[in-house]
């Protein structure tokens, strides 16, 4: 409504307006779509556990597939390129596990570096679960932030370098852990990072 209302003002007024008068417009615009989407954001966190469907199989292959859907048109904007495994069967929620990739995915098409990014997702049999690793090369992780960043909003850049809330990777972190995983990262700044999630063979409703 805040947003809605203050282009309301800027479309009707706007010739009335000097130039502080705008830019004030466009910074309350900014801070309510920001808002909005910090709000959906927790909700998301918040619904991980209280909203998530019954695991049954899930081949992982399916969400995967959707969540590259759900990103193209920041991959076609970026030239990105993603490439991934056979992917194995597990006991899952597949809306939170599109989740899980999208995010993991988004956020390696956000902090790409100079070259064309590329994603690899690859699947490893474990004896009594499936570790996934979401691998990229962009710019990288310093290792004293390998911890905070799974934090809710645990930011390493300012808004203007990269928009965010800094809830995505919380997300990812309560989304495996309700699936009785774990997720770490590996990375260099600089280098490229990659993602490590597990998923037990056989797991129950979370």
């Amino acid at each position: 409504m805040v947003s809605s209302y203050t282009q309301l003002v800027v479309k009707r007024y706007g010739e009335r307006l000097d130039g502080d008068a705008k830019e004030f417009m466009a910074y309350v615009v900014d801070g309510a779509a920001r808002m909005k989407q910090l709000i959906e954001d927790l909700l998301a966190y918040s619904r991980v556990g209280t909203k998530g469907k019954e695991f049954k199989p899930v081949a992982v292959e399916a969400p995967l597939k959707r969540a590259i859907t759900n990103l193209r048109a920041a991959i076609e904007e970026s030239g990105a390129e993603i490439t991934y495994d056979p992917m194995p069967t597990v006991n899952a929620d597949d809306v939170q596990l599109a989740q899980l990739f999208q995010n993991l995915m988004g956020n390696a098409l956000k902090f790409k570096g100079p070259e064309k990014a590329k994603i690899r997702v690859e699947a490893k049999e474990n004896p009594a679960e499936w570790e996934f690793h979401v691998r990229d090369n962009g710019i990288g992780i310093e290792p004293q932030y390998f911890e905070r960043i799974f934090m809710v909003f645990q930011r390493l850049h300012n808004k203007g370098e990269y928009p965010g809330t800094g809830i995505g990777l919380a997300i990812c972190k309560k989304v495996v852990e309700r699936h009785g995983g774990r997720i770490w990262v590996e990375s260099q700044s600089g280098e490229g990072s990659a993602f490590h999630f597990t998923l037990p063979k056989q797991k129950g409703n979370g």
